[in-house]
């Protein structure tokens, strides 16, 4: 043993003995200046080792050191329990600090936290231990450093003999906490699954003591254990998805308690069940952060996504998922629940491997889909905000996502999720993506899904038409109705004012140009004129106020691209030149129809 390691020790069993004599003399004020200079004096000495020389063998010899010779001054048959129960509140925190030098210290600190814990009163180390949980400072924002606490905090639950309920929901919200914030802050080299295995022997603790209980307490406990591990299941799929193998162990730890939870999936993907346990919790008049359950609706799509994902995890939770999916295929109600908890998954920063599994989730719900028949008794209305913002969800995946095979499984889910809304509502929801959409290539494809509507209900018109049912052909053309005109106007002419910003959005206003042929030239040739298109107004409207100040822009584009050589700017433009003059020849076409219309015709080439 080196020099200065006696000496250390030496300074520190003269600080154990002075706080020692003083606490039991009854001197509160010189015992709490004592306790103050002890804590000061490990502080410095971990802040040493952590700042300069964590892997220096003498310095973590020494640590280890100073936590066995604490232990072994606490265990002394002559010191008081007064004398403990005071030092209680310091030196678990600081063994926790000393835990972040090296796994050698790390076992130590543990062993000293467990020592206090069977010495104390499980209510007061229960609150020590939040305390110190809830307040490390850099550089002890680590896994190491909570570890020990989390381990003692797992075995303190289970010395808790009365109100159990109380206890537990004091030390939940404290836990998540301090979780979350570590995984928002920590790096990608960052060891969590050793972290969230001692979050989850917290979990195990709790299912212990709700044996325990009886009658309204243990809902709420079970409620409440509920919230803890989806949470938990959340913040795990978020960081831990760059090892799957890593991840998918804690997760089938988490899945163990979601039957003894009363959780089922078709609860939790429908996100019934969330609701129900988050009342139970959340709404019975005492405070709680609800910040601290802020994923758990995350964490409930994806208990249900990593069974569908890993086929021993279903198992685990005794979830049978053929008759989940079966559900949801034959309950609208119950299929656009899911979809709104499937929107958590595809906004959340997580892996593209777990977004690619909700995406096929979701399309194997909409694959199946056997009738619409029992949905009439359905309001709709009801479920419009879910409509738009699951979404615009999936359209974040279509952006975003770098895999082309996702991207056109997510495109294949938006058409698919689209059709399933009800054709009355279909075109609203249409009109407000591409309203709030600020990119051209999606207000590109939302804008040839409506000329795919209207192409779908043409022809379901002249089948009607052709079997004799006339009376049904005005069901069959919600879409062919003036407010179309109105979508390509916004994109022709943007509520702004002048004409679109191009080349940024010429994928838009290509495709608004050819969703303004298509129904000019379908009801021209159709002798129909559901949406107005053919009056002498809206021509005129058409001509003068979107076709010809786009026709200037683009000849104005071009001429400024071939004064640079960009070529590709000016291939960029072509096809849109040759959909825009086609549109204007076709304006003239009509004008010449009607007898009255009297348009100042410009040359279109």
């Amino acid at each position: 043993m080196s020099a200065n390691t006696e000496a250390v020790l030496a300074t520190l069993h003269q600080t154990l003995a002075s706080c020692s004599v003083l606490i039991e003399a009854g001197d509160y004020a010189a015992s709490e200046r004592s306790v103050g200079e002890l804590v000061q004096f490990l502080n410095s000495i971990c802040d040493s080792i952590i700042e300069e020389e964590p892997e220096n063998a003498e310095s973590q010899n020494l640590a280890i050191e100073i936590l066995t010779q604490i232990q072994q001054y606490m265990a002394s048959p002559a010191l008081k329990q007064e004398i403990i129960d005071v030092l209680a509140f310091e030196l678990p925190k600081i063994a926790a600090r000393f835990a972040c030098v090296s796994t050698s210290c790390l076992e130590v600190a543990e062993d000293v936290v467990d020592w206090f814990i069977g010495k104390c009163s499980p209510r007061d180390m229960l609150s020590v231990l939040c305390d110190a949980i809830a307040s490390p400072i850099e550089p002890f924002m680590v896994p190491d450093y909570f570890m020990p606490l989390l381990s003692g905090i797992a075995k303190v639950i289970g010395l808790i003999q009365r109100r159990h309920y109380e206890q537990v929901k004091t030390a939940v919200p404290v836990i998540l906490k301090v979780l979350t914030t570590i995984c928002s802050n920590s790096d990608e080299d960052t060891d969590y699954e050793k972290l969230f295995h001692k979050a989850t022997g917290i979990a195990s603790s709790i299912r212990k003591i709700s044996t325990k209980l009886a009658g309204e307490e243990f809902k709420k406990l079970h409620a409440l254990l509920g919230l803890y591990v989806l949470q938990i299941m959340a913040l795990v799929s978020v960081r831990m998805t760059n090892d799957m193998s890593t991840s998918l162990a804690v997760v089938l730890e988490l899945s163990d308690f979601i039957q003894h939870c009363e959780l089922s999936y078709i609860g939790l993907i429908t996100g019934c069940e969330v609701d129900m346990i988050s009342r139970l919790v959340l709404g019975d008049g005492s405070e709680v952060d609800i910040n601290c359950f802020s994923q758990v609706k995350l964490g409930a799509a994806l208990a249900v996504i990593w069974g569908y994902k890993a086929s021993e995890v279903a198992v685990v939770a005794k979830a049978d998922l053929t008759t989940v999916l079966t559900e949801l295929q034959g309950n609208w109600t119950r299929r656009w629940e899911a979809v709104g908890m499937l929107k958590c998954l595809f906004l959340s920063n997580l892996s593209w491997e777990l977004k690619q599994d909700g995406i096929r989730f979701l399309l194997c719900i909409m694959d199946g889909i056997v009738s619409h028949s029992d949905d009439h008794f359905v309001d709709y209305s009801i479920h419009m905000p879910t409509m738009f913002t699951s979404l615009q969800a999936i359209e974040m995946v279509i952006m975003y996502a770098s895999d082309s095979v996702l991207r056109k499984n997510a495109f294949r889910a938006l058409k698919k999720v689209l059709a399933d809304i009800p054709t009355s509502g279909r075109f609203d929801v249409l009109m407000a993506l591409i309203k709030n959409s600020e990119s051209s290539s999606m207000i590109g494809i939302l804008v040839d899904c409506v000329k795919d509507e209207l192409h779908l209900e043409r022809a379901k018109r002249n089948t009607l038409a052709d079997d004799g049912l006339n009376g049904e052909v005005s069901q069959a053309a919600s879409f062919w109705n003036p407010s179309v005109l109105e979508l390509v106007e916004m994109v022709l002419r943007p509520p702004c004012g002048g004409p679109p910003s191009l080349p940024e959005y010429n994928d838009a206003v290509l495709s608004a140009l050819n969703l303004y042929r298509y129904i000019l030239i379908t009801e021209s040739t159709g002798k129909s004129n559901y949406t107005g298109i053919l009056s002498k107004d809206k021509l005129h409207k058409g001509y003068n106020e979107w076709l010809l100040p786009l026709r200037t822009l683009v000849a104005t584009s071009v001429a400024e691209s071939q004064n640079v050589d960009d070529d590709d700017i000016l291939y960029a433009f072509n096809p849109l030149q040759l959909v825009l003059y086609r549109c204007i020849e076709l304006v003239v076409a009509e004008e010449k129809k009607l007898k009255h219309l009297q348009l100042p015709l410009v040359k279109t080439a």
